[in-house]
């Protein structure tokens, strides 16, 4: 695998540092953080760029809040300032890291995503035979036990710039694992599980196979075959990775009564329905009268399922709505 050099410049350039807060600052205009730094923008940029150059930059403690959606997940935060060296490190490496996944893994991935993960499901299971049964799985608390000293070593094969290493390394021994709320944990979550997408397909020869995060599908005509697939994911993750399974994985088949849950709907052979959950959300939005704009979140997951019945019966008939 050729190793990538010479990029750190590009990072700390003042051009791609004006970038990065650009992006940074889409659709967060109107924040605390945001409105300070754009009281000295240009200053603030400027040294910014000399702390990177000069490599003095540093990463503070982070804010930590508790969300439950449902379950119960803790999101770390920066000031504002560290959102633009996420960005700015993207803006380089992005197309690296991109080049390196496998067409099997949809999660914060430009281009794909839930709804391209749903398509791809779906054309699988129109081959009956080969996708008789499933075994689903994820991995315990992903983010945070995500092994910092790996991932700097994945890094290490991937990137030869020393002063690119520094400061990953400086980002991702801020704290342990990969923070849930960083911009680049989620990149880098991916790119920490691409020698496992590499393994399941080209060593274990899987050919349905889809990740969605640690969220993972794989459908096959055998069900002894994905008893002992299961075990030897089970030994890769902990061997390569420091990752443990989830003890809620499942082997079961896919008939015309039990479906894929996965990714908020329920896949099944000739049709696609909306997890339990989700229908719930959006028959609770409609009594709760929300106007057409605030459905059109619930709305849009509803197009993507066979939801035609269920929207006739909420809205009543009301054209509006289709």
């Amino acid at each position: 695998m050729k190793r990538i050099g010479n990029i750190y410049g590009s990072i700390c350039s003042m051009e791609n540092l004006e970038l990065a807060d650009a992006l940074a600052q889409m659709g967060k205009q109107k924040q605390y953080g945001v409105i300070s730094f754009n009281k000295n923008r240009d200053a603030n940029l400027q040294a910014l760029h000399e702390m990177l150059v000069n490599k003095k930059y540093t990463v503070p403690p982070y804010s930590i809040i508790t969300i439950y959606e449902p379950k119960e997940r803790e999101i770390y935060r920066l000031p504002y300032l560290h959102r633009i060296v996420h960005h700015a490190v993207m803006n380089v490496i992005a197309p690296y890291l991109m080049a390196m996944l496998t067409a099997d893994t949809y999660a914060c991935v430009p281009g794909r995503g839930v709804h391209k993960a749903g398509e791809a499901i779906r054309r699988a299971l129109l081959d009956e035979q080969g996708t008789k049964y499933c075994l689903k799985l994820d991995i315990k608390k992903f983010y945070p036990s995500v092994d910092n000293e790996t991932l700097k070593l994945l890094l290490r094969r991937k990137f030869k710039d020393v002063d690119f290493l520094w400061l990953m390394d400086v980002i991702i021994d801020s704290a342990p694992g990969l923070p849930i709320g960083n911009y680049l944990s989620q990149w880098l979550s991916n790119f920490y599980m691409t020698g496992f997408d590499y393994w399941i397909k080209q060593e274990k020869k899987v050919k349905y196979y889809f990740r969605y995060m640690d969220d993972v599908a794989i459908l096959h005509s055998d069900k002894a075959a994905l008893h002992q697939l299961r075990k030897d994911i089970a030994k890769y993750l902990e061997s390569s990775l420091k990752l443990e399974l989830k003890g809620n994985w499942q082997v079961f088949p896919i008939t015309n009564d039990i479906g894929l849950d996965m990714l908020g709907y329920v896949y099944y052979r000739n049709y696609t329905l909306l997890r339990k959950r989700n229908k719930q959300s959006l028959a609770r939005a409609v009594k709760a009268n929300k106007g057409p704009h605030s459905l059109n979140g619930h709305l849009g997951w509803a197009k993507h399922a066979n939801t035609k019945h269920l929207i006739k019966k909420l809205f009543k008939d009301d054209a509006q709505f289709f």
